[in-house]
């Protein structure tokens, strides 16, 4: 009965609960603009991203533009808080010599990043998989045309299982690692950056203003996906074929010779517009509401202990 309390009363309860208002915040301010960046990525005949948008909307109805949701909604708690803390941790063992009083160096920022990229991937890989499968998913064609025709994330997930066993669940693993790993590097970096110069000395007192952490939060979203762009649009195509089909792809370099030799170098950047425009917005929301969650905690912690102290 006092888990509850005594959870919250922890760091580690605190990030874990800041984490997931934040990774919430972020999965539904950005899932539609998340849709179409994923069909712009996979098809080479779908135009800008207003086109998608408008034929997505009449084809499907607007619920289309969250399809697959469920799947990154229900895992985000976990993997935001998991982000959150492994950061924290890795960019303090990064840079040992910093006392515990004073933020890390931006050296151990950057490589604590690099780090929590690398162990995120094994909780992001599946997740993403689902998603972008059910992104994909075209209503009208579900019952007719479609051989894998899904209800929702379980049964994605379960028909990979099925016909592509664990390997299959973690199909696009090793891009997706290659992508995370330095993207986060970049991400937490400028964050980090940015926060202090728009409000000097906020890493060690933690009092920047909400507009300062949505701006910081933003371009630290848009610099870490345009530093690792091309290597989601080949994880995206690799992820998108299923094995009951003739795979298109060998693997991360077949995909990327084949897709340039097909469409040019310029599809390694399709959809780039519609990614940096959504990063911008969920980058922003989700250290907005990390911030603000794990300040409000601290702050109602603090509180609790005045109170209970002048009680005794």
């Amino acid at each position: 009965m006092d888990f509850w309390p005594e959870f919250l009363a922890s760091s580690w309860g605190k990030e874990f609960v800041a984490g997931g208002f934040g990774g919430i915040a972020g999965i539904v301010a950005g899932y539609p603009l998340d849709t179409l960046r994923v069909r712009q990525q996979h098809s080479s005949n779908t135009g800008s991203a207003f086109n998608i948008l408008r034929n997505v909307v009449a084809s499907d109805g607007p619920l289309a533009l969250y399809r697959g949701m469920a799947a990154p909604l229900a895992s985000v708690t976990f993997q935001n808080a998991m982000v959150f803390q492994i950061y924290a941790i890795l960019s303090r063992a990064f840079d040992s010599s910093a006392s515990s009083a004073d933020p890390p160096s931006y050296r151990g920022v950057a490589l604590g990043g690099v780090g929590t990229g690398a162990i995120q991937s094994l909780m992001l890989t599946p997740v993403e998989l689902v998603k972008i499968r059910l992104q994909l998913q075209r209503k009208i064609h579900d019952k007719i045309q479609q051989a894998d025709s899904y209800k929702g994330p379980t049964s994605v997930a379960r028909h990979i299982f099925r016909t592509e066993g664990l390997r299959g669940i973690y199909r696009g693993f090793t891009i997706t690692m290659l992508r995370d790993s330095p993207s986060h590097g970049v991400y937490f970096w400028t964050y980090e950056c940015m926060r202090e110069q728009f409000h000097p000395g906020c890493r060690k007192s933690g009092q920047e203003s909400f507009r300062t952490m949505l701006v910081a939060g933003g371009l630290a979203g848009v610099a870490s996906w345009v530093c690792c762009y091309p290597l989601d649009v080949v994880k995206t195509r690799l992820q998108a074929q299923s094995q009951s089909s003739s795979p298109k792809y060998d693997g991360i370099v077949d995909c990327f010779r084949k897709s340039v030799q097909k469409e040019g170098y310029r599809v390694l950047w399709r959809g780039l517009g519609t990614a940096v425009a959504r990063a911008f917005v969920v980058n922003g929301a989700i250290f907005t509401a990390y911030e603000t969650a794990l300040r409000y905690l601290f702050n109602n912690n603090n509180s609790e202990s005045i109170h209970a102290e002048n009680a005794i």
